[in-house]
């Protein structure tokens, strides 16, 4: 099971402080999950810049230009936010049994651990 998936909140924690130029310490949302690179997108996070040719479509418009994405960071680079005390935390797994419409099964659930500082 995978500890990061689309739509969590994450933290940077690793590369330059921004006073350098970095993303260290960022939050954003995860956009998309590259499982076989083992990488995602976050936004707001690893900005980079294209520069695409100027070109003309059927109609006539120009196209074309500089335009910044957000490139894929590494999973180990970032950790999971901890929605109480808005900290990075690690995630772990728990097994609890569900009832749906009669049927009892078993789940695997995540869940923030506590860090250091939270105890």
């Amino acid at each position: 099971m995978a500890n990061i998936k689309k739509g969590d909140l994450v933290q940077v924690i690793s590369g330059p402080t921004p006073e350098r130029g970095g993303d260290r310490g960022k939050q954003g949302k995860v956009l998309e999950v590259l499982v076989e690179q083992d990488r995602v997108i976050v936004e707001g996070v690893n900005f980079h810049t294209r520069h695409n040719r100027v070109g003309q479509t059927q109609r006539g418009t120009k196209t074309g230009g500089i335009e910044t994405y957000e490139a894929p960071i590494h999973i180990s680079n970032v950790q999971i936010v901890d929605p109480e005390t808005k900290t990075p935390t690690r995630v772990g797994h728990r097994v609890e049994e569900q009832v749906k419409d009669g049927v009892k099964r078993t789940v695997r659930v995540r869940y923030a651990k506590k860090s250091g500082k939270d105890l």
